[in-house]
């Protein structure tokens, strides 16, 4: 999937969508069935993915049972049983909507990810399994996946036993091998527009597009635009501006401009506090928290050598750093030219911004 997905716009348009469909349902209803849940839009898809959710959430309770060490949940007995138990209470949905409109969200984001972008999607379905085999939960999550079942049957073909990473590298390969097969996303979800339209200049817009302001903001600063002595004088005032808004305690010396070849942090903090091409919102309290799963899926395979452990170490050494100068000094270090990356790549742009809302304090 080339298009790069407005997840700003995704968010608000799920929450719409479900904002609409829970104002008619709830309007004389206190809850909600499973037998309406299957039935309640047009889009089949949406209503599995939220039957999906609530056989994650039965399993997260079964999972909290079987750590109860008085009782052999492995017995054939006791597995027969919860299996009938998990039948009866699939016929007994209650929900009410407090609980039940923040699901459909998900399920609208989960349904059009799936729809645009399978192998993101699958990825994050390989990361959220708990056993070591993760092949395992996506087997239990086939049934209420509806769309691009011959991708799904392919990874699980490849996958077997596999460990994640080796799952997620199988996933890769199938992926190439059948994305021409695969249904287009406008066809998958055209009706939903039964319920709300999908804007899809705004859902996908051009990257050219997102970025063109970012280019307009950034071209003063922009290494080339100048001569050297006025880059160098610029770029010396953007730092002291920055230092001044600091605590004393925090400051800091800069070398005026990066090591060649660098990631230059005053230009890139003066970059982000300038730009309005609406990368993601406001500041957040650690990477973990704020990485996106299309950033998640795109930081590991183009930036972290497909290794997420690798990237997983990086978010948790960011966050100890103090301050954004501290931080993109630790990328230089230990990144930028070990796993030479590309700084003027748009997986590094994202990367660098997912970094400036951690130190973003407004």
């Amino acid at each position: 999937m080339n298009d790069k997905i407005n997840l700003n716009y995704l968010e608000n348009y799920a929450q719409a969508f479900s904002n609409k469909v829970c104002s008619e349902y709830f309007g004389t209803k206190k809850y909600m069935s499973g037998q309406e849940i299957i039935q309640l839009t047009p889009n089949s898809q949406v209503n599995f993915m939220i039957i999906k959710t609530l056989f994650e959430k039965w399993q997260e309770e079964l999972e909290k049972l079987k750590s109860n060490p008085f009782f052999d949940y492995r017995d054939m007995a006791v597995a027969s049983a919860l299996k009938e138990f998990m039948d009866v209470l699939s016929r007994a949905i209650k929900v009410e909507r407090a609980h039940f409109e923040p699901m459909m969200e998900v399920a609208v984001i989960d349904t059009v990810l799936l729809a645009l972008d399978p192998m993101v999607y699958l990825w994050g379905e390989i990361e959220k399994a708990t056993s070591p085999h993760p092949a395992e939960h996506l087997k239990a999550s086939k049934k209420y996946i509806k769309w691009h079942g011959n991708l799904l049957t392919e990874l699980l073909e490849r996958g077997g036993q596999a460990d994640a990473d080796t799952l997620k590298n199988e996933l890769s390969k199938a992926y190439e091998k059948l994305q021409a097969e695969l249904t287009p996303a406008k066809e998958l979800l055209a009706s939903l527009s039964q319920v709300l339209p999908i804007a899809w200049d705004e859902l996908l817009p051009a990257v050219e597009e997102l970025t063109a302001q970012s280019a307009v903001d950034a071209e003063e600063i922009v290494p080339g635009k100048q001569d050297k002595g006025e880059e160098d004088a610029l770029a010396q005032e953007v730092q002291d501006e920055e230092q001044e808004e600091l605590p004393i305690s925090e400051r800091k010396e800069v070398t005026v401009g990066a090591a060649e070849g660098n990631i230059d942090p005053a230009l890139a903090w003066a970059k982000f506090e300038s730009e309005q091409s609406g990368l993601l919102k406001g500041p957040i309290d650690s990477l973990e928290d704020g990485v996106a799963i299309n950033q998640r899926f795109m930081f590991t395979k183009k930036l972290f050598d497909g290794n997420p452990d690798l990237m997983g170490h990086a978010f948790k050494s960011i966050d100890q750093c103090d301050s954004f100068v501290e931080a993109i000094d630790l990328v230089n270090a230990r990144y930028l030219t070990e796993l030479s990356w590309d700084k003027e790549s748009e997986e590094v742009h994202e990367f660098l911004h997912l970094i400036y809302r951690k130190f973003d304090e407004k």
